[in-house]
C-alpha cells in the first residue's frame, strides 16, 4: 500500500504523506445522541450521522497535542531518483536483518549444504539488498506515473514494512487513481518475471527431483540462487498489493472503480476502507492462528510468521481507517483558502536577538509557540520552542535566535492563495504545527493546525445547528 507491499509481511504500497498521526486510530460506536438520530434516519442519512461523528472524533483527537506522523520528514536521505528524494528509515534496518537472517543462515544453506557461512551470507545481503531496490522501483513506478498525471509526488520513504511514495495530494480522477496504483504491482510482477528469466539463461532448465528437492538448487551458483529468490518474491509481492484492501494498492484500484461508478470519492474511499479493514483483520485472525499451530498455505506456521503477519493487519487497519478519516477532513474544507483562517496577528524575532530576550519577552509572555525571524530583506527563518529546550539555561544569553532557527530554505511555505487541505498535508507530512504565508516574497501571515480545527469546529457546528433549526 502506499504503505507497503508485503511478501512474508512486507508490504510496498503509496499513500498521500499527509495521513493524521495516528492518535486514537479506533473507531468508536455510536454514542447516545447519534444512536437517537440513527433510531429516527432513513437509511441513506445513516452514512452521514456515521460521517458527522467520524468527523467529531477527529476534531476530538486535535485538542490534545499533536504527534508526529510516524514518517514525518524522518529518515535519512539518500539521493534523488527522477527527481524524487529518497529516504531510508531506521526501521529498516528491522527488515534487512529478518531477510538475512532467514537466508544467511536458513533458506540458502538448506539449499548449498556445502556452502559456509560466508558465502550463504554474503548471497544473503545481495538478495536484501536487491529486494530493497525491488521496493524502491516499485514505488518510483507510482511517483512517475503520479508526476505524468499531475500529482506531485517529492519522496518516498523506504521503512519496516516496504515503501512509502508521499503524495502532495490525491488523484484527480478515477483514472489517473488507477494508473497510479497498478503501477507498482505491475512493476514488481515484471521485476520477479525478468528475474525468474535471467536465472534460466544462466541455468536452463532446473530439474526437480521430489525424492530430493535441494539437489537440484545445490548445484546452482550464487547469482542463479539469489535470482531464483528474488523471482517469485517479487511476483507474490505484486500479487499480494492487488489484494483489495486500502490503501493497499488493490485498494486503491477499488476506490478507483468505485469512484468511477459512482462519481463521488468520499462514498468510494469509505467502501474501499471497509474493504480494507476487513482484510487487515483477515491478517490479524491467520497471524494469530499461525502462532497457535495452524499450518497456513503460503505463509506456513509459527510465532515469528503469525506475529508478523498480525503487525501487517494492525499496520493496514489503522491505515485505512486514519485515510478514510483524512478524505473527511478534506471534504468538510472543501475550497477553503488559507487567506480565510491564518492568522496576520503574530510577533516576530531578529536573528541578532539573544534566545534569553526571546524567551523572557514573547515565549513567557504569549501563546505563540513559533516566532518568524525577519530582518530588513525578509524572513530568515522560524524559531520554536522546541529549538529553545534544546540549549542549556546558562547559554541562552550568549545564543543568537539566528543561531538556532531553522533557515528559511528549509521550511515550508503556502501562500494565500492555497487550499487549507493542502496546508493541513504539509502540517503532518513535515511533523510541524505552524507554517509560514508567503505572497510576492514576502510573509503576510502564520496558519496553524489550530487554525484549520478551528474553522473545522465552528464549520461543523454551524451545520449541524442549521440541521437541527431545518
Amino acid at each position: 500500500m502506499r504503505a507497503v507491499g508485503r511478501t512474508r509481511g512486507i508490504r510496498t504500497d503509496w499513500q498521500v504523506a499527509s495521513t493524521p498521526a495516528p492518535d486514537h486510530e479506533n473507531e468508536t460506536a455510536l454514542g447516545a445522541d447519534q444512536l437517537a438520530d440513527a433510531s429516527q434516519a432513513a437509511p441513506g442519512d445513516l452514512a452521514e450521522i456515521r460521517d458527522r461523528q467520524v468527523k467529531d472524533e477527529i476534531l476530538e483527537d486535535q485538542r490534545h497535542p499533536t504527534q508526529r506522523h510516524p514518517l514525518a520528514a524522518r529518515g535519512l536521505p539518500i539521493g534523488r531518483v527522477a527527481g524524487v528524494e529518497v529516504r531510508l528509515d531506521w526501521s529498516l534496518l528491522i527488515i534487512f536483518a529478518l531477510i538475512m537472517l532467514a537466508l544467511g543462515w536458513g533458506l540458502f544453506p538448506y539449499w548449498h549444504p556445502d556452502w559456509g557461512v560466508g558465502p550463504a551470507v554474503l548471497t544473503a545481503f545481495g538478495a536484501a539488498v536487491l529486494f530493497l531496490v525491488s521496493v524502491l522501483l516499485h514505488e518510483l513506478s507510482h511517483a512517475v506515473v503520479g508526476r505524468r498525471l499531475g500529482v506531485d509526488i517529492r519522496r518516498i520513504t523506504l521503512f519496516v514494512f516496504g515503501g512509502m511514495a508521499h503524495m502532495e495530494s490525491e488523484p484527480a480522477s478515477w483514472r489517473s487513481e488507477l494508473a497510479m496504483a497498478i503501477a507498482g504491482p505491475v512493476t514488481s510482477l515484471v521485476l520477479g518475471i525478468a528475474f525468474l528469466w535471467v536465472a534460466s539463461l544462466l541455468t536452463g532448465p532446473i530439474q526437480i527431483d521430489p525424492q530430493r528437492p535441494t539437489g537440484a538448487m545445490s548445484r546452482l551458483g550464487p547469482l542463479a540462487t539469489l535470482l531464483l529468490w528474488l523471482g517469485p518474491i517479487n511476483i507474490l509481492l505484486g500479487l499480494f498489493n492487488l489484494v483489495p484492501g486500502f490503501p493497499l494498492d488493490g485498494g486503491r484500484v477499488l476506490r478507483a472503480v468505485l469512484w468511477g461508478i459512482t462519481g463521488d470519492l468520499t462514498r468510494a474511499t469509505r467502501w474501499a476502507s471497509g474493504a480494507g479493514q476487513l482484510v487487515a483483520w483477515a491478517l490479524i485472525g491467520t497471524g494469530f492462528a499461525m502462532i497457535l499451530g495452524v499450518e497456513v498455505p503460503l505463509f506456513g506456521t509459527g510465532l515469528v510468521g503469525g506475529l508478523w503477519l498480525a503487525l501487517i493487519g494492525w499496520f493496514l487497519n489503522n491505515a485505512a481507517i486514519l485515510s478514510y478519516r483524512r478524505q473527511l477532513v478534506v471534504k468538510s474544507l472543501g475550497d477553503l483558502h488559507v487567506r480565510r483562517i491564518m492568522s496576520t496577528d503574530y510577533q516576530t524575532a531578529a536573528p541578532d536577538m539573544s534566545v534569553r530576550e526571546l524567551v523572557e519577552t514573547r515565549l513567557l509572555r504569549t501563546s505563540q509557540r513559533a516566532y518568524p525571524v525577519l530582518d530588513r530583506d525578509g524572513l530568515r527563518g522560524l524559531i520554536c520552542l522546541e529549538d529553545v529546550r534544546r540549549l542549556e539555561r546558562d547559554k541562552l544569553g550568549e545564543v543568537r535566535v539566528g543561531e538556532v532557527m531553522t533557515p528559511v530554505a528549509q521550511l515550508s511555505t503556502v501562500t494565500p492563495e492555497e487550499l487549507a487541505s493542502r496546508a493541513l498535508d504539509l502540517l503532518v507530512q513535515r511533523g510541524v504545527n505552524q507554517l509560514p504565508v508567503i505572497s510576492g516574497g514576502r510573509l503576510v501571515g502564520m496558519v496553524s493546525r489550530e487554525d484549520i480545527f478551528r474553522w473545522l469546529a465552528l464549520h461543523e457546528g454551524a451545520r449541524s445547528d442549521a440541521q437541527v433549526g431545518g
